[in-house]
């Protein structure tokens, strides 16, 4: 099974990414991630990269493109795989249609989440992350408070509410979401894999999931 999560930022896309995984028993893949692996690993695509990651500019699609090329002939790959967040934009939806054509792969599902904005907005401002870089726990104010307030269960740190995740900046990624990210759903719409599913609760979003995809 080889599936694009779709959905805005505190979707639940990487929640629903490791449900998806358990049930299937396909790897999630991060662009993120596989970037800093593929650095971290030294592979050609993944040195062309860090010159870029070094200087704070962003990757060029061709070379991201590459990389997803090099994680998807891993051999973990062989039964499928979950692209969390990628593609981003409609450039890089039409390069990676090329590249399953070039490999010869079938995309099996295309799955939005549906989360209301204001149910975004409270989910990443209650957020909570240790403030010892060592641990970086991270906890939600409403749905796993710390045991004592304001501190880390596991190491007993202060907790801190990220820069990137107060009100007014969460407000400003949805903005940034819905003008560069949101028209792929406009995009996928058209295709006969693409669902769109509430995601409230994961338990209940993974049991349309698996009902449209046993």
């Amino acid at each position: 099974m080889r599936v694009i999560l779709l959905g805005a930022p505190g979707a639940g896309k990487g929640t629903m990414a490791g449900m998806m995984t358990e049930k299937y028993g396909i790897p999630q893949i991060s662009t993120g991630d596989i970037l800093r692996n593929a650095v971290k690993e030294k592979t050609p695509v993944g040195r062309e990269a860090e010159g870029f990651m070094l200087r704070g500019e962003l990757v060029p699609d061709n070379i991201i493109m590459g990389v997803i090329r090099e994680r998807l002939a891993k051999n973990d790959c062989a039964k499928g795989f979950i692209l969390d967040g990628f593609p981003r934009t409609a450039a890089q939806a039409d390069a990676l249609k090329k590249l399953f054509k070039e490999l010869d792969l079938k995309l099996d599902a295309v799955i939005n989440l549906e989360v209301p904005e204001e149910i975004l907005i409270r989910r990443l401002t209650s957020r909570r992350t240790c403030s010892n870089t060592s641990c970086q726990a991270v906890f939600n104010i409403y749905t796993m408070p710390p045991k004592k307030e304001g501190v880390c269960d596991r190491c007993g740190s202060r907790l801190i509410q990220r820069d990137d995740e107060t009100d007014v900046v969460i407000r400003n990624r949805l903005v940034t979401y819905k003008d560069k990210t949101a028209p792929l759903i406009d995009y996928y719409k058209k295709e006969p894999v693409y669902i769109s599913v509430p995601c409230i609760d994961a338990k209940d979003t993974m049991k349309e999931i698996v009902k449209r995809f046993p």
